[in-house]
């Protein structure tokens, strides 16, 4: 995700110290000569500029910066405002007055008067930046650290939202920036970089002997001279240090960068070669990548942060194997969408959503997996959006929940790929490269968006923007009076009606139908809802009707309706009420650690509840986990199930179309039953309720089981599950636990699709959607569109 603006996500100090200001004014002006104002793109006549001249000295271990900006202003000013670090005690080096204005949090907000307007300032200050990480909860059991910034022995994770430098009001920043450091250390910034400049002197280091922060910088800690420009406006200027191992490469005129905290060739290789790749990909679909680098840096805290021209990944993410081609490519795509066009915050956070489409979907897709990516964004929608969370897409900022994530990044790919769908590939694609060039270092606007498919598709995409980008909610469709009949001509006419069913108007979008022959040959058409809540569509076959399905391959942003989503880990991550169920039969140690799970897990969840078994004579309604091999609702949880088998007495688990038992296994597995179910002590129903995977309407309830006979291996469940939503079950082992297996229950029919006869023996021919990387190549014409 990308961080140009890091306020939205991350939402002792030291005694003021003197300093002599004088020998850093000079030191700016010999090092450091202040860096040209960007040349502004077309169009690009209103971003207003500030450009910083940055000379800084860092000391980790006392969590200290001294700084001088020599800051050239975007037009002459007799007053400034900024705004600082509350900790860092500003001085004006050049002539004026500075006031102190007011202060919000960590932050301090500050007036500079001039004696008359002038297009330059000096600033130097000095102070101490350590913020702690913080946890933020997003969901059930899932939650991540993020810092408002630090300087530390660890590393310095320093953003615009630290206030490490002057921030002037509704302005964006280009920058030059030297930084000393202690031996062994490196720095990394947005931009060119890195450079060598000449090291400080010990004439011209500040005098710090004064310094009660700790340790006072010296020659010393000024070992180590880095330095970075960029002359492209940016939302905000980044600073990273810690002890690297730095590796490169160049492909197209682009340095391609990996900073390591330990060496390791073979991941740097694995790392430079895919961002090789990736830039190639987007650049040949977009345009030309917009920085001069790309470097993959190793944070010192779990992360997956997306800033313009790098990417801050923590130590054990960037080494999952599945990083490579998951999130990595997504951080990458950011430099276009949100770091290359920066996103115009008061109307909605359009970027993650793009980004999402053109690198996450388009991996899958480039694989077959393009329907099943869309199919879990859509579950991902129905299982953690609830009324009061929902939101339009204008009203998104940042991922703060599930629920935010499924809006921000679900829906809003979704939307992309709607209107992809409408327009065709061509005008589409030539819609991305429009986009981009027209507002490429500017902020940008889901209207900017709008004009630019508009221009070249040639069409009023009014309706279609407004409806999915300002109001919040989702399409939900029927399929009905499904006709068959042959013809006088020996040829089968199909017919039957689409309606949306939402309680909000309609939606504008094109529906696809599909229709398979007796040979299992797909016909498709297209369905255009303009304003209409229903349509009407036939179809002429020359072989006689097998199946019709109205949106199979999940092209539509909908509710899903029973029967199209197996239950999974989300539909139980994403209740908003429901019951954890401990054994009280367990042995003490692991009650504990079922304890310590159910805790964490109801951290943030006002509606969920903790039981014991013995204290409930049958299974409470609403969403319900089941915690042990012990409980004594397990019976009740496998009865009747054609997923699985659950041998309670040696503690086996067999899966569906499995010849045997698995042992020595940690199982999690999921189901649907109806809400209500008997217990042990009821008579008369069957407790177990329906037996599915896929529910039998929109009121079945979920239930999910996991069993472990090791406290450590609980531990790692309760941290590890909450990032599998999309699974139905999973067996893992050992204390970590490491993941053995995983996947989704198999679905039954969806009430948008009709069988003309039996639907045995006849394979159907898959429905495709070409990728647009293949589109690329080679265009589809529009699909045909019924009358």
């Amino acid at each position: 995700m990308p961080h140009t603006r890091i306020c939205p996500i991350f939402p002792g100090s030291a005694p003021q110290q003197s300093w002599l200001a004088g020998l850093v004014v000079l030191l700016v002006a010999v090092l450091l000569p202040i860096p040209a104002k960007a040349a502004p793109p077309p169009g690009n006549d209103q971003v207003r500029t500030s450009a910083h001249a940055l000379v800084v000295k860092l000391n980790p271990r006392a969590g200290e910066i001294i700084a001088n900006d020599r800051l050239t202003l975007p037009e002459p000013m007799r007053e400034v405002n900024f705004a600082l670090h509350r900790n860092l005690h500003p001085e004006l080096a050049s002539a004026g007055r500075l006031h102190l204005t007011g202060s919000h949090g960590h932050l301090h907000f500050y007036r500079a008067e001039l004696p008359s307007p002038a297009t330059e300032i000096s600033l130097h200050y000095r102070g101490r930046i350590r913020h702690g990480l913080q946890e933020l909860t997003e969901g059930m059991g899932r939650s991540r650290q993020q810092s408002l910034g630090t300087i530390s022995a660890d590393g310095v994770f320093l953003s615009g939202y630290s206030g490490w430098y002057p921030r002037l009001d509704n302005t964006m920043d280009s920058f030059t920036l030297a930084v000393g450091l202690p031996a062994g250390w490196s720095a990394v910034s947005q931009g060119v970089g890195p450079g060598q400049v000449p090291p400080l002197g010990a004439d011209d280091t500040p005098d710090t002997a004064d310094s009660s922060a700790g340790e006072a910088p010296s020659h010393e800690h000024s070992a180590v001279q880095v330095y970075w420009q960029e002359s492209h406006p940016q939302d905000e200027i980044y600073l990273i240090a810690a002890p690297f191992e730095f590796y490169q490469q160049a492909a197209d005129g682009v340095d391609i960068q990996a900073w390591l905290r330990e060496k390791d060739d073979t991941l740097a290789k694995r790392y430079l070669d895919a961002t090789r790749d990736y830039l190639k990909r987007y650049s040949t679909l977009i345009g030309q990548y917009p920085y001069s680098k790309f470097a993959l840096v190793e944070n010192f805290w779990e992360s997956g942060y997306g800033m313009p021209s790098f990417t801050l990944l923590g130590p054990q993410v960037l080494r999952l194997p599945f990083i490579l081609h998951s999130s990595y490519p997504h951080e990458i795509l950011h430099n276009w969408w949100g770091n290359g066009v920066f996103v115009d915050w008061d109307s909605g956070n359009w970027s993650e959503g793009l980004t999402a489409y053109l690198a996450d979907h388009l991996n899958k897709a480039l694989v077959g997996q393009g329907s099943a990516y869309r199919r879990d964004q859509l579950k991902a929608y129905a299982d953690y959006v609830r009324a009061g969370s929902d939101m339009p897409l204008i009203d998104f900022r940042a991922r703060h929940s599930q629920a935010s994530q499924a809006i921000g990044y679900g829906k809003s790919l979704m939307v992309f790929h709607m209107l992809r769908q409408l327009l065709g590939d061509a005008p589409f694609i030539a819609g991305l490269r429009l986009f981009y060039a027209q507002n490429k270092f500017q902020s940008a606007s889901w209207q900017d968006i709008q004009q630019a498919f508009e221009q070249t598709s040639e069409q009023d995409l009014n309706a279609f923007f407004s409806a999915w980008t300002k109001r919040p909610g989702a399409l939900r469709l029927s399929l009905e009076g499904v006709e068959s009949h042959q013809q006088p001509d020996g040829r089968y006419r199909v017919s039957a009606g689409v309606r949306q069913l939402q309680s909000e108007p309609p939606f504008p979008l094109r529906v696809p139908v599909i229709v398979h022959d007796s040979l299992g040959a797909p016909h498709s058409l297209w369905l255009a809802f303009n304003g209409e809540r229903e349509r009407s569509f036939a179809l002429t076959l020359d072989q006689p009707p097998l199946r019709l399905a109205v949106d199979p391959v999940f092209d539509s942003f909908r509710m899903l309706e029973p029967g199209e989503t197996p239950v999974s880990l989300s539909n139980l991550f994403g209740a908003e009420a429901g019951t954890l169920i401990l054994p009280a039969a367990a042995p003490a140690e692991l009650l504990r650690a079922y304890r310590q799970l159910a805790d964490d897990w109801q951290k943030g969840q006002p509606h969920w509840r903790i039981l014991s078994d013995a204290d409930i004579e049958q299974l409470p309604s609403g969403a319900v986990w089941l915690l042990g091999w012990e409980n004594r609702f397990l019976p009740e949880f496998s009865r009747d199930s054609t997923n699985f088998q659950i041998n309670t007495a040696q503690r086996l688990v067999k899966l569906s179309g499995e010849d045997a038992f698995v042992k020595d296994q940690i199982p999690v597995l999921t189901r649907f039953s109806n809400p209500g179910a008997a217990g042990p002590a009821a008579t008369g129903a069957k407790p177990g309720g329906s037996d599915s995977a896929a529910p039998a309407s929109r009121d079945s309830r979920p239930m999910g089981w996991l069993a472990a006979q090791d406290p450590a291996a609980i531990a790692g469940l309760a941290r590890k599950l909450p990032h599998y939503g999309k699974y139905g079950y999973l067996l893992f082992a050992g204390a970590q636990p490491t993941n053995q297996r995983k996947g989704q229950w198999p679905v039954r029919d969806s009430p948008l699709m009709h069988w003309f006869s039996d639907k045995t023996g006849t394979p159907l021919a898959p429905v495709k959607r070409q990728s647009l990387i293949d589109a690329l190549a080679h265009p589809h014409p529009h699909p045909h569109q019924a009358p």
